[in-house]
């Protein structure tokens, strides 16, 4: 565990990771949008507009650990620190791009939103699996004490733990290589309906040996399980809506520059 760079005050390794992460992030969408060769005008709106959405999650990560703490200690009263939780942020970035991009894209533009589907959850997962290494070398978001070989000791800690930082960054850079071979070898433009589905399912397991108490939500499920449910839920239903989308997209002779899929 390193949480700083040179002994540096404020120069830690959780943001270093968290901004390799993020411009990988924005290195992904570039390529996809060269590739492809979309209409220029809506992807740089897209990308002006996933930087808001960017910034949006992470005030609302901030919020939603606050409100699960407040939830599960009402005397402790309602308090923002630094930690957050992902999923909520996730909820929250992707409904600040959609209002964005309904409130503007859609009618400056057309109705692309098809057109971010596939790349959409590659953008999200090489940048999450940085930031997991980032919590690795930060020191949170630790596993349950083990004796297993998997288990490492973590500076201040008696006991070995799982590190499930750890784990959860390899399943990230996997699903990213699976999926970005699907949108690039094979055109697929169901990846979103794939990421929901297959993160929720990991997560949900994982939650099972996290050490680091992050409050209640729904009976003895974590937060993070209880949104994981809903991913998993919400992938049937993003799944049947991609495909209503797609075949909208390839009917409408009004659009240019469509994307072949």
């Amino acid at each position: 565990m390193y949480p700083r760079i040179f002994e540096v005050p404020y120069l830690n390794t959780f943001g270093l990771c968290l901004c390799i992460g993020l411009v990988l992030c924005f290195v992904v969408f570039r390529h996809y949008r060269r590739v492809k060769g979309l209409n220029p005008a809506f992807w740089d709106f897209a990308e002006g507009n996933a930087y808001l959405a960017i910034g949006v999650g992470i005030v609302i990560s901030l919020v939603g650990q606050a409100l699960f703490n407040y939830l599960e200690n009402p005397s402790g009263g309602f308090r923002i620190t630094t930690a957050s939780t992902y999923i909520s942020g996730l909820i929250g970035g992707i409904a600040s791009f959609l209002i964005g991009y309904f409130v503007v894209g859609r009618r400056k533009y057309g109705p692309r939103l098809i057109e971010i589907a596939p790349v959409a959850p590659l953008c999200i997962t090489i940048a999450h699996a940085f930031g997991r290494l980032g919590c690795f070398f930060g020191g949170c978001c630790y596993g349950k004490p083990t004796d297993s070989f998997l288990g490492l000791r973590f500076p201040g800690m008696l006991h070995r733990v799982y590190p499930t930082q750890l784990f959860e960054s390899l399943f990230l850079f996997l699903i990213f290589g699976v999926l970005f071979y699907l949108v690039f070898k094979r055109r697929s433009y169901q990846a979103f309906a794939i990421y929901l589905f297959s993160y929720g399912v990991f997560r949900f397991g994982i939650e099972f040996i996290r050490g680091d108490h992050r409050g209640a939500f729904v009976g003895s499920l974590s937060p993070s399980q209880t949104l994981s449910l809903v991913m998993v839920a919400s992938s049937v239903g993003v799944w049947f809506l991609t495909e209503h989308l797609a075949k909208a997209y390839r009917g409408n002779a009004a659009l240019k520059d469509k994307l072949e899929i």
